[in-house]
């Protein structure tokens, strides 16, 4: 058994495979997941787990050179997109529209479903590379 770090293997698997560019999606309960993308489905009850404590994980784990949010999430959750600029730190951070955010649904490694009821609570991070 792992002793650090994420415990859900197909989590610790997507990341594990991902190459520099791919990108991995951490979305709210409401995200329309494209038909026959990747998506592991955390959602247990409204809330749980929170998108904050999802992204926070994958950030422990992936080397993420950018991070990419719809703009409403900053107009609509302004909340919740301070928290998550408490927690990307230099990471850099790129706005799209939400319709933009949905469509790199379609083309990424893998989509990670949260409990989080919060409106736009949707992020794409972008894989770097250590060396």
């Amino acid at each position: 058994m792992k002793k650090h770090g994420i415990l859900n293997s197909n989590i610790s698997e997507l990341i594990a495979g991902m190459g520099h560019g791919d990108n991995l999606l951490i979305v709210d309960a409401g995200f329309p997941v494209p038909p026959g993308t990747r998506k592991i489905d955390l959602a247990l009850v409204c809330g749980i787990p929170s998108f904050i404590d999802t992204v926070e994980a994958a950030l422990n784990e992936l080397q993420v050179e950018s991070i990419i949010i719809a703009r409403e999430m900053e107009e609509i959750s302004s909340g919740l997109y301070d928290r998550l600029k408490g927690i990307t730190g230099e990471i850099p951070l790129v706005t799209v529209s939400h319709e933009e955010l949905k469509e790199k649904a379609k083309s990424s490694s893998g989509i990670i479903r949260t409990g989080e009821c919060t409106p736009f609570a949707n992020i794409v991070l972008v894989s770097g590379v250590t060396f």
